[in-house]
């Protein structure tokens, strides 16, 4: 549990980070660099995921889904300094919550 945890948390990280590279190159007019390097990030969190144990590759990133939310409004307040509300920590909190119900929910 605590490696699948590790392995979400580090391809969302690289998920959210590869694309604010990209955005801070198509957006904010920086180096094609960031875009380059990016890029490759991005590339790396496609790769990531595949390291899970579990068996379904639709469960794993529908799973994935619920974290990267959490990594958004997380990456927003401490990059982008918008502070999360109620609602934002309510919404994080359903779907971590929906995310445990669909990795770890006794199956047949």
């Amino acid at each position: 549990m605590l490696q699948a945890g590790f392995l979400f948390v580090l391809a969302g990280l690289a998920e959210i980070g590869g694309g604010y590279l990209v955005w801070l190159w198509l957006k904010e007019s920086q180096s094609v660099w960031y875009g380059v390097l990016g890029g490759c990030i991005l590339i790396l969190y496609g790769i990531i995921p595949t390291l899970q144990n579990f068996p379904s590759f639709g469960r794993v990133y529908a799973a994935y889904g619920g974290i990267f939310i959490v990594l958004a409004v997380l990456w927003g307040w401490a990059v982008d300094k918008k502070i999360p509300d109620t609602y934002d920590w309510l919404g994080s909190a359903i779907c971590i919550i929906g995310v445990s119900v669909m990795l770890w929910a006794p199956r047949h």
